[in-house]
């Protein structure tokens, strides 16, 4: 019988007797060095949503003497506040485009023609300087962010057609309610604009289709008659936007041939001046306020830029308008002296972008792309410190 004090004998260990001639290649003396730490930077998502007419509530700023864009003077219980943006942030993307090597200005006009919703991908100020000074990639620091799978969704315009309707079948997934899939006519109308087979139906016409059975979402196909909207996204890429808890909008995707565009026009002012009227007008359905170009005079500089009686007026010198008050669009447009440029959109396309609830401007190139003219006219809250826009 084995005594139990002490110890239990419930294992035997090998015995290890040193050889000082093996030295520290003795395998029993090998230590494994601990991992390094991941020191990578980790950017944030910020979701910013607003009311129609109010700001998010804070300013961009160009980085003196450096590269990138700075958040400042984040305004109290605003929606920048709210989503967690805080002072000294440096900005990657604008909802869902890395824009840190792009111009000031067409990242203050991609931040402006978002309408409600704006999505941020931010770091640290000091985390950006850091990963400046290590040599970090911020692009593919930005893209690591989303995951491998990940694309962007697409907003396509499909028109139907006389024998192969709208080209698409869409089908509820089994178990899970609101969930939809599309399956597409090879070459069909669908496939043609954009679809997919497979793709994920988001939204249709400017409602969400989780908030459709499937027998509503039927009888909206058919009562559009010429044409729907849908936005759509592979399955891989929905995981990455769930994982992220970013919903699946307008403001993010890829615009795949809309049947309207708003149009830029550059006045130059004649011996009778530009030749139309500007009206406000309030919208007998939604009683919405707009500001609409009328009586264009035959022969006139506005004629010759391409206005017709009823275009809806969105921006002046590169400026959104929509949201001012109807003096200050006048004002602006008098102190651009003998030119101005106009940005606006028909009545048909009116209707059009007010169905699907987005600005027309979200995919307006010329509008991104636009710059201060030469007086440095911008937006009508820059602030008095250069390279400063208020959004």
């Amino acid at each position: 019988m084995r005594s139990t004090t002490g110890y239990q004998d419930a294992m035997e260990f090998p015995r290890f007797i040193f050889n000082p001639k093996e030295g520290i290649d003795n395998p029993a003396l090998v230590i494994a060095d601990d991992p390094e730490p991941d020191h990578s930077p980790v950017p944030r998502l910020c979701q910013l949503k607003r009311l129609e007419g109010q700001s998010f509530g804070f300013y961009l700023r160009v980085v003196k003497d450096g590269r990138g864009f700075e958040i400042r003077d984040v305004e109290s219980w605003s929606p920048a506040e709210h989503s967690g943006l805080r002072e000294g942030d440096r900005v990657l993307e604008v909802n869902d485009e890395y824009v840190d090597n792009m111009d000031f200005y067409r990242v203050v006009r991609k931040i402006q023609s978002c309408d409600l919703h704006l999505f941020l991908l931010v770091l640290r100020r000091e985390e950006y300087e850091q990963a400046l000074c290590v040599g970090v990639d911020l692009q593919t620091l930005a893209t690591a962010t989303k995951g491998d799978c990940y694309s962007r969704p697409r907003l396509c315009h499909i028109s139907r057609h006389p024998e192969h309707g709208l080209g698409m079948t869409i089908i509820s997934v089994e178990g899970q309610k609101g969930q939809h899939i599309v399956s597409t006519m090879t070459d069909g109308p669908a496939e043609r604009a954009g679809v997919h087979s497979g793709d994920r139906l988001i939204w249709i016409n400017g409602v969400m289709v989780s908030t459709l059975t499937h027998s509503s979402l039927n009888r909206t196909l058919k009562k559009s008659a010429d044409s729907v909207t849908v936005l759509v996204i592979d399955s891989g890429s929905e995981c990455c936007y769930i994982r992220r808890k970013m919903p699946i909008l307008p403001v993010v995707a890829e615009c795949c041939s809309l049947p309207h565009t708003a149009k830029t026009m550059h006045l130059v002012k004649g011996c009778d001046g530009y030749g139309f009227l500007l009206r406000q007008e309030k919208l007998s359905v939604t009683r919405r306020i707009v500001h609409v170009l009328r009586e264009v005079d035959v022969g006139s500089p506005a004629e010759g830029a391409g206005m017709e009686d009823g275009d809806l007026l969105l921006a002046v010198n590169g400026e959104p308008v929509e949201s001012m008050e109807h003096d200050d669009i006048v004002k602006r447009i008098r102190q651009s002296g003998d030119k101005v440029s106009l940005i606006a959109i028909s009545i048909p396309g009116r209707d059009f972008y007010r169905q699907l609830s987005i600005s027309p401007l979200l995919f307006h190139e010329e509008f991104t792309d636009c710059v201060p003219d030469q007086t440095g006219t911008f937006t009508t809250q820059l602030s008095q410190r250069t390279n400063d826009a208020f959004l």
